[in-house]
């Protein structure tokens, strides 16, 4: 709970936006669900995802996407660095976002202990998608599954991949897919409905 947050005119306000990073001191008691804030700091400021609408459609599916696959008071440190740095990097990448928020998809899954495998698309009482159907689609999801985004090596690869239509199509019903299989709630997300219809203008 933070004190003041919702007046107009607050101080506050300006820290309590979706895809701020911040360090915070609160009052924490086992005997509450909601703890009071006291101070806030900016931990990362970023310069370009909130004046671009594209960035800011996938900064918001990727939080949406975390909050509703995990869990309150269920920690996950490394899935949230994977989101720190996928967050910079919508920042500070222009180009072929879809690649870094479909690595985003494939980490989360991983992490969470479902990790997809290419190679087999039966689960319990489904087919997945085939993953190979693209020109380059298959090269592309075992590129994603094996890279690191901390990894400027990684990104700068990135950038030497071809992406056709057809690929982008069977890479996003293939990684949708498994994650609707595994998370309930998925497909009502606000946000991926507004990036689909960024994606396909």
């Amino acid at each position: 709970m933070v004190r003041g947050a919702k007046r107009k005119k607050s101080p506050q306000t300006a820290f309590y936006e979706p895809m701020s990073h911040l360090d915070l001191v609160f009052y924490y008691s086992e005997r509450r669900d909601m703890q009071t804030v006291s101070k806030a700091n900016f931990a990362t400021t970023y310069k370009n995802i909130h004046g671009d609408l594209k960035r800011i459609a996938y900064g918001m599916a990727i939080v949406e996407l975390t909050e509703k696959t995990i869990t309150d008071h269920d920690p996950h440190s490394e899935l949230f660095i994977v989101l720190l740095n996928t967050l910079n990097t919508i920042d500070t990448r222009a180009e072929q976002l879809n690649l870094v928020y479909w690595y985003y998809q494939i980490k989360l899954l991983t992490l969470l202990g479902f990790k997809p495998d290419l190679n087999n698309r039966d689960l319990t009482g489904l087919v997945l998608p085939d993953p190979t159907k693209g020109p380059n689609s298959a090269q592309i999801l075992s590129f994603l599954l094996s890279g690191d985004l901390s990894d400027t090596g990684f990104q700068s690869k990135l950038n030497e991949l071809s992406v056709s239509p057809k690929d982008r199509k069977v890479i996003s019903q293939y990684i949708n897919t498994c994650l609707y299989y595994h998370f309930d709630g998925l497909k009502e997300l606000k946000s991926l409905s507004v990036l689909k219809a960024l994606v396909t203008v």
